[in-house]
């Protein structure tokens, strides 16, 4: 790693404590109780009034219909996928010659995601992964690259997927204007964001002290106290694992991240057969990205409840899909990648932190 790197790693470990100490000043099962009710009732909200979109006695009976062995199926490939997760964290730690356990990184990854519910985000996310990937056994340097690369390679594989989906919905003219220009703001977004890194890179000091800044205006906003430490660790991280990849070494991760969301992709596929009504690979791809993309922009409401609920529901039916099968796929299918990943991992957090001390 350069020299840029190790700068930007030296006090990595005693910042990335100390905003984990943050984390888990409280118990971690108060802390899970008190944030866990406002996304309950988000989740409630969406599994309540969203089948109100359709007729509810056609959803229940797309429910009794469904086929038991495409259900399972369905789980065995979100299982596959968190699996595939691990691999990926597993791939990132390769480039510095590190490993972990396969269980372990899926265990890491399932309490990490929970705990960016919590606080965060991204960046509660990252510095969970950190620790308990560092007291794992692994040096510092790569658990910095696993804190970032593995967020990284997955959000860039969404936006390829939401382009594609993007590309054809306008091809078919069934991109509403709502989502063409949100889709528009968002790659905006991302590409400013992608220039600023850039120019970043070759002045760090001077993008740090504009980092803080931005940060501690949204905390103002907030009004919440303005903490450093999570902004400077994840920018330390950011710009150690970029140094990486300008050496090589992305294929093996970006593969990983590919086949993990193929297998949660998988997951939705799977669910239309359950319910009778296979879709084409195309329309499959079209109401998959976009939303999750949109979810992950939202950073105000935890892991975009009711924001990739509604956008692939309008997708679908604008697709073709009826409206009943549409709402069971999709609560289907969030059920099982977002909701019972997520309870799982708060038990699974608690277990690591214990087990960490």
């Amino acid at each position: 790693m350069g020299i840029n790197g190790q700068e930007g790693l030296q006090n990595l470990e005693n910042k990335s404590n100390n905003y984990w100490s943050l984390l888990s000043s409280q118990p971690l099962i108060l802390k899970a109780g008190r944030h866990l009710l406002t996304l309950v009732f988000l989740g409630l909200a969406v599994h309540l009034i969203l089948p109100q979109i359709t007729s509810f006695e056609g959803s229940l009976q797309v429910i009794r219909t469904m086929t038991l062995w495409a259900v399972l199926l369905a789980g065995l490939a979100e299982i596959i996928s968190y699996i595939g997760y691990s691999y990926l964290i597993n791939s990132v730690l390769s480039i510095a010659n590190q490993h972990i356990p396969i269980l372990k990184g899926a265990a890491i990854t399932l309490a990490a995601s929970s705990m960016g519910m919590l606080a965060g985000g991204t960046l509660g996310n990252a510095a969970a992964t950190y620790s308990w990937v560092r007291k794992a056994g692994v040096s510092k340097e790569a658990s910095g690259l696993a804190g970032t690369l593995p967020t990284m390679f997955n959000n860039a594989v969404l936006i390829l997927l939401a382009t594609a989906g993007t590309v054809h919905l306008l091809l078919v003219h069934e991109l509403s204007s709502v989502q063409f220009y949100a889709f528009l703001l968002i790659l905006t977004l991302l590409s400013l964001g992608t220039l600023a890194v850039s120019w970043g890179r070759k002045h760090r000091t001077r993008f740090n002290a504009g980092a803080g800044k931005i940060a501690a205006f949204f905390a103002r906003i907030r009004n919440k106290p303005y903490n450093p430490v999570p902004i400077e660790n994840f920018v330390s991280r950011l710009f150690a694992a970029l140094d990486v990849l300008h050496k090589g070494g992305w294929q093996r991760p970006a593969l990983a991240a590919a086949f993990s969301i193929s297998l949660d992709m998988l997951t939705l596929y799977l669910f239309f057969i359950a319910a009778g009504h296979p879709i084409k690979p195309s329309i499959l791809l079209v109401g998959y990205g976009l939303p999750l993309l949109f979810g992950k922009m939202t950073f105000l409401i935890p892991g975009g409840v009711g924001i990739v609920e509604s956008t692939m529901a309008a997708l679908y039916t604008g697709l073709g899909v009826p409206g009943p099968i549409a709402v069971v796929v999709i609560l289907s299918y969030r059920m099982f990648s977002f909701w019972i990943p997520t309870l799982i991992g708060f038990p699974v957090a608690f277990y690591l932190q214990k087990e960490s001390r």
